[in-house]
């Protein structure tokens, strides 16, 4: 008997609030959860910012915004196991078209990839089924938790076993200590200092007792023969340092990894602040290449503003603003360093909020919704919708920035979000081409939050807001975003990997009126690294 659409969707989730409960294992803070989705106050100021032409000033540009605006529900998430994806493959779809009959590779069975393969076990089928979810494919991660679970009852345990077995460890309050770690004499009268290990150091006192040691060589690797040089640990900590400050200009990420190469690189990486100082106040992954300031009209055309009028009639050039412009940005820099991060530049690099230009942030939309039922079939047979879609949005150095809507997967879409990708399919030309997707893709700009639109905040809260402004569905309409960091995962290096909505409205440029769009399926967006991007998402 075929089931009902209230007992699909009533069994649907129940499966998500099952895996939900079973992956969590924190306690909520109701109360700075809701003091996050709070809107700011100072927020309910300002009014359109149609175009380039006719933009009115900083202070009118949040009309749109409602006295006492409510604030938009976010859905509460679990996201203590989310990871980032990463796109360092091309397009799959490219390379599955690329392969001809006469020049596909032949091979055994077992030299297929473990991804492929299909799933044997209950753990294999559990695992298909979290990646169908995470990729918004609910009917199929459904059946595939079935299978599981048919076949294991205890198959989430051992998924967490596997993926995540140091947080579901006891913390060490609630387990029982050893009394006598060391087995010393009953006549200690107290043997709790005692260990076989030696005391456990504090992160910084354990990277404090690096600070002596020296680079050694690769030891040799049998005796009698000679070990082989090491020409990096006879330079002087000066010139380490320069080279250090090098590879962290061309790449953070590689810059942080040298820390796994040995104990010296990793008090060097940890204490040398002059190289964070380089990296937060460059432009290549620092706070130099942030905006904001709007830098582009909405369709990507230059700026066409007037000079700028000073109280004291004083008419400064464009370049004497946007110099005054770096100024302020730096004089805010170091008062966040000072006053938020403790003055350490590598805190400041990881926690405050800025844009990643070597990917783009995916927001990944499913509900269900019932079909039509036939007149010849009873109530209880209706069809039931699982519909899916993704939301795309990739910011550019330059203060530009594409957003798309479609149902096209991740793999099959990232690596065409490029501008030349764009202008070539303007106006739908070019549909048998692989990147024929981006014909729905729609210019924009964007730019950060400043203490100009938030004054009334605290310090803590002047920053963290993207607005982001793109074409409507016509020449006399204009969408605009106003999202807001945020941080997903566990991980400490999952930090503003997500943007949730905060509105989302569209402007009639002719009639000058605000529409707002309910938010009601959509999600926030994930940060997901796409490899084609370049290190400093320069393609």
């Amino acid at each position: 008997m075929d089931q009902t659409p209230e007992q699909i969707q009533s069994e649907l989730e129940n499966f998500r609030e099952q895996w939900r409960a079973e992956v969590s294992a924190r306690s909520r803070n109701t109360a700075g959860s809701q003091g996050q989705q709070q809107q700011r106050p100072g927020a309910a100021r300002a009014g359109p910012s149609a175009s380039s032409s006719d933009r009115p000033s900083r202070k009118d540009e949040f009309a749109h915004r409602k006295a006492a605006a409510r604030s938009i529900p976010q859905p509460e998430e679990e996201e203590e196991y989310i990871q980032a994806q990463s796109f360092d493959e091309p397009d799959a779809s490219a390379a599955s078209s690329s392969r001809t009959a006469g020049g596909q590779k032949l091979g055994r069975l077992g030299d297929a990839p473990a991804k492929d393969r299909e799933p044997q076990t209950a753990l294999d089928f559990y695992e298909k089924a979290v990646e169908k979810e995470t990729a918004g494919k609910l009917g199929d991660s459904l059946q595939l938790y079935r299978k599981a679970f048919r076949m294991d009852d205890n198959v989430d345990q051992a998924y967490r076993d596997k993926h995540f077995p140091g947080r579901w460890t006891k913390k060490p309050g609630h387990q029982q200590q050893h009394v006598n770690p060391s087995n010393a004499s009953a006549t200690v009268p107290n043997t709790a200092h005692h260990s076989l290990e030696g005391p456990t150091l504090s992160l910084p006192d354990l990277i404090t007792s690096f600070s002596g040691l020296r680079i050694e060589g690769v030891p040799p690797e049998c005796e009698g023969v000679a070990a082989l040089p090491c020409p990096i640990a006879a330079l002087p900590d000066e010139i380490l340092v320069h080279i250090l400050r090098d590879v962290a200009v061309a790449d953070v990420g590689d810059f942080a990894r040298l820390a796994r190469v040995c104990r010296r690189l990793a008090y060097l990486v940890a204490t040398e602040d002059q190289i964070w100082r380089r990296v937060c106040l460059g432009p290549e992954f620092g706070f130099a290449a942030m905006h904001y300031h709007w830098q582009r009209g909405v369709t990507w055309e230059p700026l066409d503003t007037p000079p700028e009028i000073l109280d004291s009639d004083e008419v400064i050039t464009h370049e004497e603003l946007a110099r005054r412009r770096q100024e302020e940005s730096r004089a805010a820099t170091s008062v966040f360093l000072r006053k938020l991060y403790g003055s350490s530049w590598q805190s400041m690099f990881r926690r405050r909020p800025r844009i990643r230009f070597n990917g783009c942030y995916i927001s990944t939309v499913n509900y269900i919704r019932a079909g039509q039922s036939s007149a010849h079939q009873i109530a209880w047979n209706s069809p039931v919708h699982i519909v899916t879609y993704y939301r795309y949005l990739r910011l550019f150095r330059d203060g530009t920035a594409i957003s798309l809507l479609t149902t096209d997967e991740p793999a099959h879409v990232v690596h065409h979000m490029t501008k030349d990708n764009l202008a070539l399919h303007q106006g739908g030309t070019g549909p048998h081409l692989p990147s024929a997707v981006m014909s729905n893709s729609l210019k924009g700009r964007w730019r950060l939050s400043s203490s100009l639109d938030n004054p009334d905040a605290s310090l803590a809260d002047m920053e963290g807001d993207l607005y982001v402004e793109t074409e409507g569905v016509g020449p006399k309409y204009m969408y605009r975003m106003e999202l807001t960091f945020r941080s997903a995962g566990k991980a400490a290096t999952a930090r503003n990997n997500k943007l949730a909505w905060k509105g989302f409205w569209s402007y009639n440029k002719l009639t000058d009126d605000w529409a707002e769009f309910a938010l009601k399926n959509d999600k926030p967006f994930f940060f997901s690294r796409v490899k084609s991007y370049g290190i400093r998402g320069e393609r």
